[in-house]
This record gives C-alpha cells, sequence and structure tokens, in this order.
C-alpha cells in the first residue's frame, strides 16, 4: 500500500466517510447500508493503477450523488 499515491488514498478515504455519513439517512436503514458499502470498497482495494483508482472514485461520487437525491 505504501506505493499508493497518497493524494488519491485521501480521496478513496473521504468519498468512503462521505458515503458512510450519508448511509445513515438510507431508506433501508444504515445497518443494511454499511455492509455492502464496505463490500464495495473492498473489492476495490486491489486496484493499484492511478486511472482505475480514479474510475473507482468517479463511480463512487456518481453513488453519492444517487444517494443525496433520495
Amino acid at each position: 500500500m505504501a506505493t499508493t499515491n497518497p493524494a488519491l488514498r485521501r480521496e478513496v478515504i473521504n468519498i468512503y466517510k462521505e458515503l458512510l455519513y450519508l448511509g445513515r439517512e438510507y431508506p433501508l436503514g444504515y445497518n443494511y447500508f454499511r455492509p455492502r458499502l464496505h463490500k464495495a470498497f473492498i473489492s476495490n482495494a486491489s486496484l493499484t493503477d492511478d486511472e482505475e483508482i480514479r474510475q473507482a472514485i468517479k463511480r463512487a461520487e456518481f453513488v453519492k450523488k444517487e444517494i443525496e437525491a433520495l
């Protein structure tokens, strides 16, 4: 993990925290939302290419906008 771009790592952590915060208001409940969010992020934990990480961040931003729209 030490070879990962620290700026991208911060972005990933920040979007995770933002989504976790938004999950408190998720219609199906926080206990439904949190494990699924965690699973989604863990499934991308092996990404090492900066461009792939940026694409995953963009997907997370899209999900964030969708949750805010609920």
